[in-house]
């Protein structure tokens, strides 16, 4: 590892967490929600929480764009942590690649560099927002700033060559859902009213295929560990909002468990 990579990580959060100051509004957004859910009731700690995840996201993009010259397909396997994790859940996530799975998660952790990885032990299907400017995003695809994934617009939908592809290939399907969305259903996040998308839930209770809930977060330059209670499956007649319901709760706590490393910024709930 040069000098460079090494690095990326604590350059990002420190000049993110130097400008900090510069960006009022995502601040107030930011301890505002730290300190409505209940992460701490003293506005010094929400703000350092608040101060601390923004230097996180820039530091977790810049080490997410050394990724590729760092692990590789012989030592991918060493830069992944289950300390803890339900053996079941760490079979599903590793070892068993004739399975297609979803892999429910938040804008929580190291989910940019997390993906990359586990592009070497299944192959990856991510749900995102693709850039508006053609430019960035010929750029992010050039420098491979999501690796060897295939990333679907979320704008697009889930469209019957996505899901051919996903049973095909047996892949991970990854869906960040703690996005607000105006005609989700009224459900809670963090202890909070928030309107949840149930497109995870929908799709796990159509298809029976298993879902792995958790995010894995930043323990060290390169070094992830998965956050996560056992794998869950829904049968063909359970309730969407509760099987939403239960996502957002395992998803909250693993929040609580890293705050720091959460997007608190973000408008999470109107």
């Amino acid at each position: 590892m040069n000098f460079i990579d090494r690095h990326a990580y604590d350059w990002g959060a420190a000049f993110a967490r130097a400008l900090f100051p510069l960006f009022p509004k995502r601040r107030r957004i930011a301890v505002d929600n730290v300190l409505k859910c209940g992460i701490t009731d003293d506005p010094e700690e929400a703000d350092r929480i608040a101060r601390t995840s923004w230097g996180h996201l820039a530091g977790h993009v810049c080490e997410a764009l050394c990724v590729p010259h760092v692990v590789t397909k012989e030592n991918w396997r060493e830069h992944l942590d289950f300390e803890g994790c339900d053996p079941d859940l760490v079979k599903l996530i590793l070892d068993t690649p004739d399975v297609p799975i979803l892999l429910v998660s938040a804008h929580h952790g190291v989910w940019e560099a997390a993906t990359n990885v586990l592009s070497f032990a299944r192959p990856m299907i991510a749900i995102a927002r693709v850039m508006n400017n053609r430019f960035v995003a010929n750029w992010m695809k050039k420098h491979h700033f999501r690796g060897p994934v295939t990333v679907i617009d979320k704008n697009h939908g889930f469209t019957p060559d996505v899901m051919r592809q996903w049973e095909r290939d047996r892949a991970a399907m990854t869906i960040l859902m703690d996005q607000h969305y105006s005609k989700g259903l009224p459900l809670t996040f963090l202890g909070r009213p928030a309107k949840t998308f149930a497109t995870a839930a929908k799709l796990a209770i159509k298809t029976g295929h298993p879902i792995a809930i958790g995010s894995f977060v930043r323990i060290g330059p390169y070094q992830y560990r998965f956050v996560g209670d056992k794998p869950v499956t829904f049968d063909r007649d359970a309730n969407r909002a509760d099987a939403t319901q239960l996502l957002n709760d395992r998803l909250a706590a693993a929040i609580r468990a890293y705050p720091e490393q959460y997007l608190w910024a973000h408008k999470r709930w109107r």
